[in-house]
């Protein structure tokens, strides 16, 4: 399936504005699991391919699973191994699945492709009165419950934690794109009206020099496979 220029606009979008937010997430994580050499990571819901970056920066082996065709379609610009639904099981497993805000479907399609013992790492907004940006988006979106996510996938618990990731922008041009890019907006009736009022909701937030910041809250939850 070929992106239309529009979904390829809004893939950029995320690859050049939005993605870098999550960072300070990713990297927290993978420091509690000492991800590294040797290592085989699967990112579920990988975007145009960033948090695979990190990870192969720190020496693991990373294949994503991206379900949008113009994400994809960067992130196998920066030569990332990205398929389009989990894979089957290989003959040699991952160690480590992460997941941004996983559908329960999604998440059950990719455990198989996790070895015993290895880790799945759920990721959600934090709490609502310490993020920002389900605020500026009118209420939504709410964040999803990880561990109730865990105990239904029959995973065992093994920690939790909470990072700060800001979501800092140049200016109130960019902040738009960059949330319009993460698909929270995709089903407003009117694309143009919820741009309006994206832009307008950013100004309380707007600083003296242009620059929007929009502070937040995740948590994950690190889980193994029984």
């Amino acid at each position: 399936m070929t992106p239309t220029p529009t979904a390829t606009l809004v893939a950029r979008d995320w690859a050049e504005i939005q993605e870098r937010m999550l960072v300070p997430l990713y990297e927290a994580v993978y420091d509690r699991l000492e991800v590294g050499p040797g290592d085989r990571l699967l990112g579920l819901g990988c975007g145009a391919g960033l948090p695979l970056l990190l990870a192969a920066g720190r020496g693991a082996a990373a294949t994503g699973v991206e379900a949008d065709p113009a994400r994809r379609a960067l992130a196998r610009e920066r030569l990332l191994e990205v398929v389009a639904a989990p894979p089957v099981p290989a003959a040699r497993p991952y160690d480590v699945l992460l997941a941004l805000s996983p559908g329960p479907g999604a998440l059950a399609q990719a455990l198989p492709a996790v070895r015993r013992g290895g880790a799945v790492v759920l990721a959600d907004w934090g709490p609502a009165e310490r993020c920002t940006v389900p605020a500026v988006l009118g209420g939504g979106p709410a964040a999803r419950d990880l561990d109730e996510l865990v105990a239904e996938a029959g995973l065992v618990p093994d920690g939790s934690g909470r990072v700060f990731c800001p979501f800092g922008y140049a200016d109130v041009d960019s902040a738009v794109r960059g949330l319009l890019s993460t698909g929270l907006y995709d089903a407003a009736a009117d694309p143009a009206l919820a741009e309006k009022e994206l832009s307008e909701a950013l100004h309380p937030y707007e600083r003296s020099d242009g620059a929007v910041w929009l502070p937040n809250i995740f948590r994950y939850v690190v889980a193994r496979v029984a």
